[in-house]
């Protein structure tokens, strides 16, 4: 699945079935339901999971929990625009190629 089928099943009622818990809960976020993306990985001990533990605390703007879950995840603090973060996260956890060319 690529970031833009992503988006695209954001449209849906409920996140694909074949998303990881990880895509699951960034697939709640774009839905504007921090809360149950949240509680998704609150608990899952993978590096999946506390990546995207750490985006959705810093967009819920606790830096200081945000950071130590980056850390958990062998990630420093992201400082680029939760936008990005975001789509970078669907990316990875995804295997999908870029939807933007390198800028030269």
């Amino acid at each position: 699945m690529t970031v833009d089928e992503f988006r695209e099943s954001v449209a849906g009622p409920e996140p694909p079935q074949e998303l990881s818990i990880p895509l699951a809960a960034l697939w709640w976020d774009a839905r504007g339901d921090w809360t149950r993306a949240h509680g998704l990985v609150d608990e899952l001990e993978s590096i999946d999971g506390m990546a995207v533990h750490a985006y959705l605390h810093r967009k819920g703007g606790d830096a200081s929990n945000a950071d130590y879950w980056y850390q958990r995840a062998g990630r420093g603090f992201h400082r680029e625009a939760l936008a990005a973060e975001w789509a970078a996260l669907v990316e990875g956890l995804s295997g999908s190629a870029p939807t933007e060319h390198p800028r030269t």
